[in-house]
């Protein structure tokens, strides 16, 4: 039978060896990365000695007209420049403009859109100064405006103090990230991206002035002091502290909530059966000011309804500190499957997150039931008030999960979608598979693995797509189409991949965690990354960066042939030939099966196809083999399994 199959497989690696696309020096050349390391950003992945960064601090008091549905406010941006460069002008980002008719975003987009408001009225732009306003003039275009300094503002600590007075129409439903949303018993205002926020001046390219075309933000970090007034009867949740708890809650909400920050299991703060009820309010009539502060965020999001049914609990981080989950959701959400979970959810996600890989930073963690645009700010999340069972959980945990990317570690997603989502997906794999001992594990996103199947081979027909974007696309440039294979789930398997099938866990779950605390806060590049991960984890990365990231390679391994080494005594080793396909290679498991029904798993490194497609390795072998797989449990995205296996 030997000399039969030797003779088939002369044929068979003769076709593999013609069809072959590998070529080893183009997989194993040097990379050059896109961002050069400098004393600003090193080798190494590290912020270097000359590292910098603005900081920008809010003070903000805002309006809810709920007769009109509009949201007027101002603003005092503190704003600290730190770079080298004295500036001249300032560039801030107007993000409401996307509703304009006339907005790029509607302009360029394949999506119709019947809905539109006049986006920003800026009312005002002055710069306060020695106890004056001074008025400075400022020119608008699209989501960007830029103001004009009378003096450029000082390098290496420069200081100044700019005053917006703004207001706005509150989309719709149709607003998507934030909207007003109709339930049984009242409006839901979900208000996001509600103020004028300066736009970034970077190390890269000076002021980034992406317009907002949809693809989420890149802001400086700071803290923020915000108001907010709304009619006596509005329940108001939001980012960071709730600072004024006796002039809008009631003395028995302000005892539950305090019941709630000691307790694990959820205590409801304002109950389903109360919420029709005026004595849940303190007053009842006239209007009633909430006041929030969150220390070193990028940005602040609030929800703001008479309808809420509110609940918390305890959330205990590393170290004895605590921090608080908590819901807030319409009667449309109450049922056991349902919202009544939700805080639950929010408690076991960031304590999964937080043990694994960072600790939360924020006094509370806020899950608010309404439109369910599924999106994420720092400490509120705005989710579906309809949404129950798995979905709930798992939106809840990949929302929340936003918090360690981009909130903490903040990447430009509005350039490197695959630093946000991609990430964020990828610890969201593992918080499924922890809680409550995997009740919602695996996790199977429908657009990653339909039915249930493997997310491995859920990726193989993208890579086998011509006109599917890479990794490094930028954000805007993938479509709906893309959008999720591309931004969310193949950077998720391929962090998966690296941690469990090239570095490691113990060594990757090291650098990971080294990676976010290295640059919490800060604005790391796709090439920060990189060369964090290559320096932190102990290897030399760059084929896997090329094929996985800058390209969309297919893999294709196959085994060819295979012979004893010595024809009389099988116990002195097997020669298999293998053949790479595809552009792409990796480290692999071989599987030999031994004709006694016993198996033995052997470890092939990447260095394997350094040379050839077609390495001849000698496996340690001890007695009769089988059969010989390489990849048996379809932990590598294989595009052709048929070839894995050869039967002696």
């Amino acid at each position: 039978m030997l000399k039969w199959l030797s003779l088939l497989c002369v044929v068979s690696c003769a076709a593999n060896a013609a069809d072959s696309t590998y070529n080893p020096l183009e997989a194993f050349a040097p990379l050059s990365l896109p961002t050069s390391a400098n004393s600003i950003r090193e080798g190494s992945g590290l912020p270097g000695p000359n590292f910098w960064q603005n900081r920008v601090d809010y003070k903000i008091n805002a309006t809810i007209h709920t007769d009109s549905k509009t949201l007027s406010g101002s603003e005092v941006i503190a704003y600290t420049n730190k770079s080298p460069d004295a500036l001249s002008e300032l560039w801030v980002q107007l993000d409401q403009n996307i509703y304009r008719r006339d907005s790029r975003a509607a302009l360029s987009s394949d999506r119709k859109r019947e809905h539109f408001t006049d986006g920003y009225q800026i009312k005002s732009v002055e710069l306060l100064s020695k106890g004056k306003a001074v008025p400075l003039h400022y020119l608008i275009t699209d989501t960007r405006m830029r103001v004009d300094l009378p003096k450029a503002l000082a390098a290496k600590g420069g200081k100044l103090d700019l005053k917006i007075s703004y207001a706005y129409q509150i989309p719709g439903t149709w607003g998507g990230r934030t909207a007003v949303t109709p339930s049984k018993n009242g409006d839901i205002y979900e208000i996001a991206q509600w103020f004028p926020r300066m736009a970034v001046y970077d190390d890269l390219r000076g002021w980034d002035t992406k317009p907002y075309l949809g693809q989420e933000f890149y802001l400086e970090y700071g803290d923020i002091d915000y108001k907010v007034t709304v009619p006596w009867n509005y329940l108001v949740v939001g980012s960071g502290k709730l600072m004024n708890p006796k002039d809008v809650l009631t003395k028995t909400e302000r005892e539950r909530l305090d019941k709630a920050q000691h307790s694990d299991k959820t205590v409801y703060i304002r109950k389903p059966d109360e919420v029709t009820d005026p004595a849940s309010r303190p007053t009842h009539s006239g209007t009633k000011t909430w006041h929030f502060h969150m220390q070193h965020t990028r940005d602040v999001a609030f929800a703001a309804s008479p309808a809420f049914i509110i609940d918390a609990a305890r959330i205990n981080l590393p170290g004895g500190k605590h921090s608080l989950a908590m819901s807030a959701y319409p009667v449309e959400g109450v049922g056991k499957t349902k919202w009544n979970r939700s805080t639950e959810y929010v408690k076991g996600a960031i304590e999964h997150f937080s043990k694994k890989w960072y600790p939360y930073p924020w006094p509370v963690a806020v899950n608010l039931g309404g439109h369910g645009a599924g999106m994420e700010y720092p400490g509120i999340v705005f989710d579906g008030m309809h949404d129950k069972n798995p979905v709930l959980f798992w939106i809840t945990a990949h929302e929340i999960g936003h918090t360690w990317f981009p909130m903490v570690v903040g990447s430009n997603e509005r350039r490197h979608a695959f630093m946000d989502e991609g990430f964020n997906t990828f610890i969201d794999v593992y918080a499924s598979d922890a809680f409550n001992h995997g009740e919602f594990g695996p996790k199977r996103d429908p657009e990653y693995a339909p039915g249930g199947g493997n997310p491995v081979d859920e990726i193989v027909p993208i890579l086998a797509d011509p006109d599917a974007p890479t990794i490094m696309a930028p954000a805007d440039s993938i479509s709906e189409k893309y959008r999720h294979s591309i931004s969310y789930f193949k950077p998720a398997l391929g962090l998966i991949l690296l941690r469990e099938q090239i570095l490691g866990p113990k060594r990757f779950d090291k650098a990971f965690r080294k990676y976010i605390r290295t640059w919490a806060y800060k604005h790391p590049t796709p090439s920060d990354f990189f060369r964090f991960m290559e320096s932190e984890g102990g290897e030399d990365l760059s084929w896997w960066w090329r094929g996985w990231y800058f390209n969309n390679w297919q893999l294709d391994f196959a085994v060819d042939k295979a012979e004893y080494a010595d024809k009389a005594d099988p116990a002195k080793g097997l020669k298999v030939t293998f053949s790479a396909l595809k552009k792409l290679v990796m480290p692999a498991t071989v599987r030999v099966d031994y004709k006694d029904g016993s198996h033995q798993d052997i470890r092939l490194p990447v260095e394997t196809w350094r040379f050839s497609a077609t390495p001849s390795i000698l496996l340690p072998t001890s007695k009769a083999v089988a059969k010989v797989t390489i990849d048996p449990d379809h932990k590598l995205p294989d595009a052709n399994r048929a070839n894995n296996s050869l039967t002696l």
